[in-house]
């Protein structure tokens, strides 16, 4: 088996009109912090993982926990692809900047 380490992209639109959609919301997005994932920009959050079938299990787990309604996607990346992400305006988050495509970072 090739190992080949990936990013998943999350992007998601979720409508936050009444109570009920603002607390599905707010779970999805703590579900996405507790397993893993960052943000990038606003509903767009990443996380990286060993390849595309370690990624299965996180996409069946984002499966579970996405509201009834909006949007939810997910886009596998290869590292390379993702580093060579063009930032058009703004900075590079802190972590980021120190994390990068390190995989051991000592603080």
């Amino acid at each position: 088996m090739r190992y080949q380490q990936m990013r998943i992209l999350c992007m998601f639109d979720l409508p936050m009109e009444t109570a009920r959609e603002k607390k599905y919301y707010r779970v999805f997005r703590k579900e996405l912090l507790a397993n893993g994932f960052v943000m990038l920009q606003y509903s767009i959050y990443y996380r990286a993982v060993q390849n595309r079938s370690a990624g299965k299990k996180f996409e069946r787990i984002l499966k579970m926990i996405t509201p009834p309604s909006g949007e939810v996607r997910l886009l596998y990346v290869s590292e390379k692809q993702f580093e060579e992400m063009q930032l058009l305006i703004g900075k590079r988050s802190q972590q980021e900047e120190k994390v990068g495509a390190n995989r051991l970072v000592v603080i």
